[in-house]
């Protein structure tokens, strides 16, 4: 992607940098909203229909107080796509609704993605209220990376103050077992229902189970999934280094390729 980033705000589309919100918005002021990010390979959205109902899943919860404009988003979307590149396009599509009523989509470039990243455990509490909400108050989640990347690593990995393993600041964790089974933690651990998590869980052989801290150390390999990511392996986890990338994680990383490339093929006839 080349060309100036744009941005839909409200119905009107204009370069992203002369899109602003008013600064009462308490989407701005209290971080009082919900967002979706989705990947565009080649100018086509990929799982667009599941990004967009777990919108309104977010919106319902976080009692918004308007119903989420899918129709319009629906609309919007292609039109931005095209403006922006159409066929050209390779990157994320950010939606994000705010308090204040404000609907805005946005173009992005992809962020750097390493072929393996190193992780540090980051004491977080999850916030039970916000249990299933892709919430704009992200400033936990941001903070913990900042804090793992201070202590020289690349991300954080988010783990209770029990010890339990729960997803990183932005992507699910999977790792393999001694036993060889591929687990990642439950939902019930009050982990974000990750799009790509749930691809992953279809397309491959994968176990549900809480892990601890220092269970996770004697991994064989683990690696971590998401929009952005597909799928990233792990090379270190605290002092212990991890195969990266491991077999189990090839696999992963094939069968969902494979499986977008085919789901985008589909779509497009």
């Amino acid at each position: 992607m080349t060309a100036a980033e744009l941005a839909c705000l409200d119905g009107l589309i204009l370069p992203s940098e002369e899109a602003t919100i008013p600064v009462t918005d308490d989407g701005l002021l209290r971080g009082d909203g919900v967002f979706e990010v989705i990947r565009v390979y080649d100018g086509r959205p990929f799982a667009l229909t599941e990004h967009l109902d777990r919108l309104e899943r977010s919106a319902a919860s976080l009692h918004l107080g308007y119903d989420v404009p899918r129709t319009e988003l629906e609309d919007e979307i292609p039109q931005l796509l095209e403006r922006r590149g159409g066929e050209a396009v390779d990157g994320m599509i950010r939606i994000v609704l705010t308090r204040g009523g404000r609907r805005i989509v946005l173009t992005e470039l992809l962020p750097p993605t390493a072929e393996a990243i190193r992780l540090a455990y980051v004491t977080y509490a999850p916030t039970r209220i916000l249990d299933g909400v892709k919430s704009l108050s992200y400033a936990g989640n941001m903070l913990a990376g900042r804090l793992a990347r201070e202590r020289g690593f690349d991300e954080a990995l988010l783990v209770t103050p029990h010890g339990r393993v729960l997803e990183a600041p932005t992507s699910s964790v999977f790792w393999v077992a001694q036993d060889g089974a591929l687990c990642t933690p439950p939902l019930e651990e009050h982990i974000l229902a990750s799009i790509t998590r749930d691809r992953v869980l279809r397309l491959v052989d994968v176990a549900e189970r809480t892990v601890t801290s220092d269970e996770l150390l004697e991994a064989g390999e683990a690696f971590l999934v998401s929009t952005t990511r597909e799928v990233q392996a792990v090379s270190v986890i605290e002092d212990r280094e991890l195969m990266a990338p491991g077999e189990r994680t090839l696999e992963a990383a094939a069968a969902l390729r494979a499986h977008i490339e085919e789901e985008l093929a589909a779509a497009a006839r």
